[in-house]
C-alpha cells in the first residue's frame, strides 16, 4: 500500500490566448482569397475532438452561474490531457482516453493526430496568426522516464527542461507562458508547492482578422440585456455582410470567417431558452449538424466588442467527466516516473478580445437545427447573451469555445 506522504504531485497549467490587431476602415480583407490548405484527421479523431469539447463545455456550465462568462480552449485542454495520458497506464490511462473520447484510438494514432495539428494549424491560412506550444518542465532531482520525454518531443514539440523548483523558477515559467501567448498570459503559478515535481503546459495563441471587417464608424452604444433581465450599455459593432447563416424556432445562427475562411467563428444567438440551456443538449453530431443546416444569406450582424480574461481550475470538472483515479493517490502514471504520482491541479488560463478588425473567441451551438426559408436582409443582432465556437473548417477542430452573457470592454 502507498504512504500518501511519498506521493510526488504532478500539476498541469494549460494556457491559450486570442487576440486582435485594431485598425479603423471596415471592408474585405485583400488577402482573403489565399487557397485553403486542408488539414486531414480521421472521422474517430473528428469525434474525439468535438465530443470531448461540447462534454467539457457542458461540465463546465453546470459549475458555474447561469450569468457568468466562459470561455475556454478545449483543443489546448485535449492536448494537455493526451500528454499526460502517455504517461499514465492501467486505470488511469483508460480512464483519462475515454474522456478523450479516444476509445477507438491507438495511442500512436492520438499522438500522430495531435503532431498533424502542431504542424499543420499554424499554416493553415497566411492572414491568420495561430500558434501551438508544448512544453515539460520537472524537478531536477525526480527522475523521469526518458521514453516518455522521448514522446513529447517526437509528438509533441516539446520543451523539456528541469530545474531546481525555487521560488526564482517561478518567473521562468511565466515568461514561457507570456512568450508564447504574445505577453497576454504574463502569469500561469505564483509559487512552487513543496510536492510538485513536474509541470505540463500547452500553450495556444489565435490573431484572425475578419475576411469582412466592421467598419469602427458604424460602431455604437447601445444595450445589451443580461440574463434575468437587467441591461448594459456595449459597444455594438454593425456590418451588412454576407454569410452562411441558418435560423430555427429556438436560435440563429451566423457563421463569420477569417483571412480566407479557413477558420471561423460561429456564432448562437438564443430566441427562446437562456445561453445556459442551450449548449445543453449539444454534441459532436448536431455540431455537425449545425454546419450542414448553414445556407448563404446577407444578414444584418450586430456584434459587442468584449475582452475576457478568466482562469479555471479543472480539477473537478474533469472528475465529473470521468478521470478520477488520476488525482487519487492509486493514480498509475509508472510512464512519467517509477515514483509514485499523481495529478495535483489542471489549470486554464484564457484571453478574448473582440473588435472590428479580428475576434478571438470561441462558441458553443445547439444541435438539431432545422433551416427555415430565410427572411430578405435578416438581422442577427447579439444585444442578448449568445455562443461562439471558432473552429478549423477542414479539421472540424475547436479551438475555442464560450459563452457571452456580460461582454465587457477593457
Amino acid at each position: 500500500m502507498r504512504n500518501p506522504l511519498a506521493i510526488s504531485l504532478t500539476g498541469l497549467a494549460i494556457t491559450f490566448l486570442i487576440s486582435c490587431s485594431k485598425t479603423n476602415n471596415g471592408g474585405t480583407d485583400p488577402g482573403a482569397d489565399a487557397p485553403i490548405t486542408p488539414i486531414a484527421l480521421s472521422a474517430p479523431v473528428h469525434h474525439s475532438l468535438s465530443g470531448f469539447a461540447f462534454n467539457c463545455f457542458r461540465q463546465l456550465q453546470k459549475e458555474k452561474d447561469p450569468g457568468d462568462n466562459i470561455f475556454i480552449s478545449p483543443l489546448s485542454l485535449h492536448i494537455a490531457m493526451g500528454m499526460v495520458a502517455n504517461g499514465a497506464t492501467g486505470d488511469t490511462r483508460s480512464e483519462i482516453i475515454k474522456t478523450l473520447g479516444a476509445e477507438n484510438l491507438s495511442m500512436d494514432e492520438l499522438n500522430q493526430s495531435y503532431l498533424t495539428l502542431l504542424e499543420k494549424l499554424p499554416k493553415a491560412d497566411p492572414k491568420v496568426s495561430l500558434a501551438l506550444a508544448n512544453s515539460i518542465w520537472y524537478k531536477n532531482n525526480f527522475s523521469v522516464e526518458a521514453s516518455f520525454l522521448n514522446i513529447m518531443k517526437d509528438y509533441f514539440k516539446a520543451q523539456v527542461t528541469g530545474l531546481p523548483f525555487q521560488p526564482s523558477d517561478v518567473a521562468t515559467i511565466n515568461q514561457w507562458a507570456s512568450d508564447h501567448t504574445n505577453g497576454k498570459i504574463p502569469e500561469v503559478i505564483d509559487h512552487f508547492d513543496p510536492k510538485l515535481v513536474m509541470l505540463l503546459m500547452n500553450a495556444l495563441y489565435f490573431k484572425g482578422d475578419w475576411k469582412s471587417k466592421f467598419n469602427t464608424a458604424d460602431t455604437r452604444t447601445e444595450n445589451f440585456t443580461k440574463q434575468g433581465g437587467s441591461k448594459m450599455p456595449v459597444k455594438m459593432m454593425h456590418l451588412k455582410d454576407t454569410v452562411q447563416y441558418a435560423a430555427t424556432p429556438g436560435f440563429d445562427v451566423v457563421q463569420k470567417p477569417y483571412g480566407n475562411g479557413q477558420f471561423t467563428m460561429t456564432i448562437l444567438l438564443p430566441k427562446r431558452v437562456p445561453v445556459s440551456e442551450l449548449f445543453a443538449p449539444m454534441d459532436a453530431d448536431q455540431w455537425q449538424t449545425v454546419q450542414s443546416g448553414l445556407r448563404t444569406a446577407t444578414v444584418d450582424i450586430g456584434l459587442p466588442k468584449f475582452t475576457l480574461k478568466q482562469e479555471y481550475n479543472l480539477n473537478s470538472t474533469l472528475q465529473a467527466l470521468g478521470i478520477k483515479k488520476a488525482f487519487t493517490d492509486a493514480a498509475q502514471f509508472d510512464g512519467f516516473s517509477k515514483t509514485p504520482t499523481k495529478i495535483s491541479f489542471v489549470k486554464q488560463n484564457t484571453f478574448a478580445a473582440v473588435d472590428e478588425e479580428g475576434t478571438e473567441a470561441a462558441a458553443v451551438t445547439t444541435g438539431g437545427i432545422e433551416v427555415t426559408s430565410l427572411p430578405a436582409n435578416p438581422q442577427f443582432i447579439c444585444n442578448r447573451p449568445f455562443g461562439i465556437i471558432i473552429s478549423e473548417t477542414t479539421s472540424n477542430s475547436i479551438l475555442f469555445m464560450g459563452r457571452i452573457a456580460q461582454p465587457v470592454s477593457q
